[in-house]
């Protein structure tokens, strides 16, 4: 593993020795070894490539080309927009409910786009809110998903998942099903449930053998619940509609999702670039593919090195695991009292005693398509070279939340 490692600083420092940090490069060789194992995973089962995992269009494009790929689930509406307008591609999902009035407008204008995205929906005020926009006779029909809630309730009061759709059970999907056959100017053509508590939740934490055995547990008993409620739900939903799609999962659940007979596609994006966050997964690991590189500065004693900058925190809850990790070389760790910080990260550890002023030190951040929202290009390595600069949607001039 050492060596390894070695080899990987190596190549990573010879492909960029005319950049100045920071900068972030992806690896197009794990890049590319994690889509195809993503796609045995899915075993024959589609995957839509969730944008906000990668933002870089050039990254999306590369994926959607790979054998097992097909079609975006988008963060937001004008994202969806300017990638079925970029030509990337003709079947977008939303993620999430909209209600930006100007996207939306510019979606019920435009037969093309209302063809090419469909809206995530999990109640009436969205529809009243699209009509309000639009009136029914004055736009083009819009293609709608069902947002059914996929956290595990197993006692009263007891939530295990993300607060997402108000609509849990069969019952609940197939009324709101009939409530949008019966709406002017809709079609229900998908169904989507997000089991986070068991796609994005480690089931391996460092170090917590007892918080592991909590989590393998809760995680069993919601696949078995979910499966059962899923299959139940999408059956009271044809009653009331013809369903094009019935997706679910995520990086950390494509092969458990893929195996529930009633989803015909799963979602991946994460494990294109194997952020920390993954490194938490017995099941399957996606090799390191996304870095940035920070310069060492100064060193403030024989047995410290810090870099400009470094505190590239990702979303979600305040805990160590949103923090970066310095990665290369190995063993370096961030000082307790200090963590990653917004103009220095001293770095601690064995290696850090052999670091010189303007030596990289190569980080991964905790979150994949975050990484994007700090720099506006990628540089793309293959072997020992920079093959490639892309934009981010940074880059671009793009900024969708």
């Amino acid at each position: 593993m050492a060596i390894e490692s070695d080899k990987l600083r190596e190549r990573l420092d010879r492909a960029t020795a005319h950049l100045d940090p920071p900068y972030a490069v992806v690896d197009l060789t794990a890049y590319d070894a994690n889509a195809a194992a993503l796609a045995d995973r899915a075993a024959g089962k589609p995957i839509r490539l969730a944008s906000k995992s990668v933002r870089s269009r050039d990254l999306i494009g590369r994926a959607l080309n790979r054998p097992g790929w097909q079609g975006v689930m988008a963060f937001t509406l004008p994202e969806a927009i300017w990638l079925v307008r970029a030509g990337l591609s003709d079947d977008v999902l939303v993620a999430y409910p909209s209600a930006d009035r100007a996207a939306l407008t510019e979606l019920a204008a435009d037969p093309t786009l209302a063809a090419a995205i469909t809206l995530m929906i999990d109640g009436t005020g969205q529809l009243d809110f699209v009509d309000a926009v639009r009136a029914p006779g004055q736009r083009a029909e819009l293609r709608l998903c069902l947002d059914l809630d996929a956290s595990w309730r197993p006692l009263r009061g007891v939530h295990v998942g993300v607060r997402r759709s108000p609509v849990h059970s069969a019952r609940a999907a197939g009324a709101l099903a009939a409530t949008v056959a019966g709406r002017a100017g809709f079609r229900l053509v998908g169904l989507m449930s997000y089991e986070a508590q068991i796609a994005g939740l480690g089931d391996a934490p460092p170090g917590r053998t007892l918080l592991a055995g909590a989590i393998r547990l809760a995680q069993r008993g919601s696949y078995r619940e979910l499966l059962a409620r899923r299959g139940a739900a999408v059956a009271a939903v044809r009653e009331h509609a013809d369903l094009e799609f019935v997706n679910g999962g995520g990086t950390g659940s494509v092969a458990a999702t893929s195996a529930d007979p009633a989803v015909t596609e799963v979602t991946a994006g994460s494990g294109l670039y194997g952020p920390t966050l993954f490194d938490a997964y017995r099941a399957w690991r996606p090799t390191p593919a996304a870095f940035f590189a920070c310069a060492v500065v100064r060193r403030p004693t024989p047995e410290l090195a810090t870099v400009l900058g470094g505190g590239w925190i990702a979303s979600g809850q305040a805990a160590d695991s949103r923090l970066p990790r310095p990665w290369l070389p190995a063993g370096l760790k961030l000082v307790g009292t200090e963590g990653a910080g917004e103009v220095q990260t001293p770095l601690s550890g064995a290696a850090a005693a052999t670091l010189r002023v303007g030596d990289r030190v190569w980080f991964r951040h905790a979150k994949a398509g975050e990484l994007c929202e700090r720099v506006n290009e990628l540089h793309l390595v293959e072997g020992d070279a920079v093959v490639a600069t892309v934009p981010t949607y940074r880059g671009e001039g793009k900024a969708f939340l």
